[in-house]
């Protein structure tokens, strides 16, 4: 996509898949919405300034103040994980950075110091502080060029900035993976196009969770039941192994349990699916979770 006006009419297929395995597919369908509103609200050019960047789809107060400065020399501050550590460190701030409220407070206290002719010049030295002399788990403040003026090294508690609440552990969500085959090839169904994953291609999964047995072997008669009541498919469920692919997200963690299912019905009418041959795998948006499915059954 070489360029806005490219990305704004591509089909969102063709994005997704070129986006495929960075994860996060969203921030795809937010860079084409985002190019689309470009073209038809600004005629296919950028906006300049940090307000109007932020009327853009999936650019918030981070990214249009480092667009903002680095490409346009408006001198706004870019705070992200950086950005916080290092003025946290330097001023011990004491407000907790995992508080949507705080990101207004670093923004009046950083503003004031930025130079007028070089901002992004300015939030890039800000980027590297903290990615280096001040980063999170081997900061080296001796030897910083700031370490005049950095009050958490002062008082020795460079360790305690930036204050930030732990986020919650991801959720653990267990899947039957059902490797469903026929003589057209395997079962790949697309995801609905709202939620984790939207409109990417997996195998079928089935929720545990929604099982009322325990012991695996009446798990699978549920979920033959289950096929047979929703679609007339009779399952014939084959022994993989016992092969387990753990795959995390930012609030959900998956464990899916392969299972390897041949059937001779071929009608798909009744699922958002379709029969793939391996050797055309590629040719579909796949996530990074079916990847690992494919390789753990020597499908790469």
């Amino acid at each position: 996509f070489p360029t806005v006006g490219a990305l704004a009419k591509a089909p969102e297929a063709e994005v997704l898949k070129a986006w495929e395995g960075l994860g996060y597919y969203s921030r795809a369908r937010r860079l084409q919405q985002a190019a689309k509103q470009i073209v038809a609200d600004y005629g296919g050019v950028w906006p300049q300034t940090s307000e109007t960047l932020q009327t853009l789809s999936g650019i918030g107060p981070y990214t249009a103040g480092a667009i903002a400065s680095i490409s346009f020399g408006e001198p706004v501050p870019a705070i992200d994980g950086n950005a916080f550590r290092v003025f946290a460190r330097l001023f011990k701030v004491d407000a907790d950075i995992a508080r949507p409220q705080t990101r207004q407070l670093f923004f009046d206290l950083i503003r004031p110091l930025m130079p007028k002719d070089r901002p992004g010049d300015f939030n890039q030295a800000v980027m590297d502080l903290g990615s280096s002399y001040m980063s999170a788990n081997h900061p080296d403040p001796a030897h910083s060029p700031v370490r005049d003026f950095d009050a958490s090294y002062r008082d020795g508690v460079v360790s305690a900035y930036p204050v930030k609440t732990k986020k919650p552990r991801p959720v653990l969500h267990r899947y039957f993976a059902l490797v469903i085959r026929s003589e057209k090839g395997y079962l790949l169904e697309q995801r609905p196009s709202t939620g984790l994953l939207a409109d990417l291609w997996m195998f079928p999964l089935v929720d545990m969770a929604d099982l009322e047995s325990t012991m695996m072997s009446a798990q699978l008669d549920e979920v033959s039941t289950l096929f047979v009541a929703s679609s007339g498919m009779q399952l014939t469920f084959a022994d993989l192994g016992a092969k387990t692919v753990k795959h995390t997200f930012t609030h959900q963690q998956w464990q899916l349990t392969l299972i390897g299912v041949e059937t001779a019905a071929s009608d798909l009418s009744f699922l958002p699916a379709r029969w793939v041959k391996a050797d055309h795998f590629s040719e579909l948006a796949l996530p990074t979770v079916q990847k690992k499915l494919n390789a753990a059954l020597g499908m790469n």
